[in-house]
């Protein structure tokens, strides 16, 4: 059976491109400095402009574009799911083997490139939602609900490493914090992976138990809004949902500010047992604020002035995993010996101009590349695999379209 090639909706693309945009400017933070040395580095930065750039990012950045490209991962997996069903073809064995090929990815990224990875943890997730599938759209959404909302998961995560035989940060704390430096700014190749392993080692109880529930739980909710059929290119839908995307917006910036500026201050904050409501509540402030941009994005596409602006993220978009592996490459070179080894000398601000940089390059190559070729290079590897069969690469010339048309 031929491939059929299926239009796209642009508007889905512009959505990935937007969450592979925000990732990068909270991943070449880390890439910059490692979780554990962050608080001792954080230190040497508090003029104005550094200031500025901290409060962007833990405002408009932080936990917002991971829940949304997790949420687009379980609409593509339901899209996917609802096309096979109306074929008459097989699925298991499919996502099976497209889940697989993901794993892959995943692990050759945290082998050679960066220990932040996770496509892998995506592969893995991605298997279990078969479980899932064939639950109604209120199930998922309940589902969703506990998995957020769950309040116990550092108390888990405290039970689960004290029944570990062995301490996971344990390698990693033996480099000592000018240790870090001196390997990723000097050591060679296999030092500087070496390192990164133990660093996705250490990273590993946050991983699964405070990534991987947001992760599952925005994929459920992106599996029931794909069998809802949500429509988020029709305007009716965008008009729909107007008011309470605002009112949540509102909330949840209002509820930031407060968490940011002020409430660190009082004895609210403080106190013990209030502490982990407030936190909790700023996390979920942040994943509806997620929500919340992918309503501005529709709405702003039904304003012909702003799809000019919106397009370049959808090459970005339509490329996504080769983007991202991509980002962590560039991290690589700026950061580490086998670049530029700007590891912990750029103050966030630079960070900041760096990302904003680095993306606008993306788009450019990314537009070129898609002028020449149907997939991004993983896209099309991804593909193959996962159908069995050699998919056309090259697009060829009466089907070449115009991409800033």
């Amino acid at each position: 059976m031929t491939l059929q090639q299926v239009p796209r909706l642009p508007l889905l693309d512009i959505f990935r491109g937007f969450a592979i945009f925000g990732i990068f400017f909270v991943n070449i933070t880390i890439m910059h400095c490692l979780f554990i040395n962050q608080d001792a580095f954080s230190v040497q930065f508090q003029d104005p402009l550094s200031d500025t750039a901290n409060r962007l990012l833990q405002l408009f950045f932080y936990n917002k574009f991971f829940p949304i490209f997790s949420f687009l991962f379980g609409f593509g997996i339901a899209s996917q799911m609802q096309k096979k069903r109306q074929l008459k073809q097989p699925y298991i064995a499919f996502f099976t083997r497209r889940m697989s090929i993901l794993f892959m990815f995943g692990l050759a990224h945290i082998s050679f490139l960066w220990s932040g990875d996770v496509v892998h943890l995506y592969a893995i997730l991605g298997l279990l939602c078969l479980v899932f599938i064939h639950a109604s759209c209120k199930i998922l959404v309940c589902i969703s609900g506990v998995l957020l909302l769950f309040p116990f998961y550092d108390q888990l995560t405290h039970v689960v490493l004290q029944a570990l035989p062995m301490q996971l940060d344990k390698q990693l704390l033996a480099y000592t914090e000018q240790g870090i430096i001196d390997t990723l700014r000097h050591g060679n190749y296999l030092q500087i992976i070496t390192l990164h392993w133990h660093e996705y080692v250490a990273n590993l109880p946050m991983l699964l138990f405070y990534l991987g529930p947001i992760a599952l739980s925005m994929f459920l909710l992106g599996i029931a809004a794909g069998k809802a059929r949500l429509t988020f290119a029709s305007k009716e839908w965008t008009l729909h949902y107007k008011n309470m995307a605002i009112f949540i917006a509102i909330i949840g910036l209002i509820y930031k500010v407060i968490f940011l500026w002020l409430l660190p201050e009082t004895q609210l904050y403080r106190n013990e047992l209030l502490r982990p409501l407030w936190l909790k509540m700023m996390f979920l402030s942040d994943v509806t604020l997620g929500i919340c941009y992918l309503w501005g994005i529709a709405w702003l596409w039904h304003k012909y002035i702003a799809q000019k602006f919106l397009m370049p993220f959808s090459y970005v978009g339509r490329t996504a995993l080769s983007n991202y592996l991509l980002q962590s490459f560039i991290g690589l070179l700026l950061f580490t010996s086998l670049g530029a080894s700007l590891y912990q000398t750029l103050s966030p601000m630079l960070c900041f101009i760096i990302a904003s940089v680095v993306f606008m390059v993306q788009i450019g190559i990314s537009a070129i590349w898609l002028h020449y070729f149907q997939y991004g290079p993983c896209e099309w590897l991804w593909r193959c695999g996962s159908y069995l069969e050699w998919v056309p690469f090259k697009k060829v010339k009466e089907s070449v379209t115009q991409i800033h048309s």
